[in-house]
């Protein structure tokens, strides 16, 4: 497993067993899981996002914190979220944590991300020119979603 996956499950496991929200002292954890500071930086402004359902807050300084809360929603406002944080273009790697973090949060159904991530696959967009995949994907994304989300509700 590589640094990074242990970092995200370490703070997963945290944010799990203290109700959602957690405190760390970067240099402490980076110390308990034997990595540099600027990994632990770097998993969490990759993984702990608003757009994957996180708000991060930071204190520098002496006694400086990261506190890393769960956005608590129901499965429509997860998904307008998303929907909402998708730009005009997306990548295969973003819809893939996002499809992951819906899963996640039992916002869609396994069956219904295993056919979305199929619909993105650039397999599936192969005939679509290489610099307009991902534009395309950012609208099946968003539209696919809108769907789900209006036969949902």
């Amino acid at each position: 497993m590589r640094m990074s996956d242990l970092v995200a499950k370490y703070i997963t496991e945290m944010l799990d067993s203290q109700n959602g929200s957690a405190e760390i002292q970067r240099n402490e954890l980076a110390g308990n899981l034997g990595c540099v500071p600027s990994q632990i930086n770097y998993v969490i402004t990759s993984r702990f996002t608003p757009e994957q359902g996180y708000i991060v807050e930071s204190r520098r300084g002496g006694g400086g914190y990261i506190r890393i809360s769960r956005v608590n929603m129901d499965k429509g406002t997860t998904l307008m979220h998303i929907i909402n944080s998708v730009g005009n273009t997306l990548d295969k790697a973003t819809a893939e944590a996002m499809l992951n973090n819906m899963l996640q949060r039992k916002a869609v159904e396994l069956v219904a991300a295993k056919l979305i991530a199929a619909a993105l696959s650039d397999r599936t967009l192969t005939h679509v020119e290489q610099d307009k995949r991902d534009v395309v994907r950012a609208d099946l994304f968003k539209n696919m979603l809108l769907t789900l989300n209006n036969w949902e509700v």
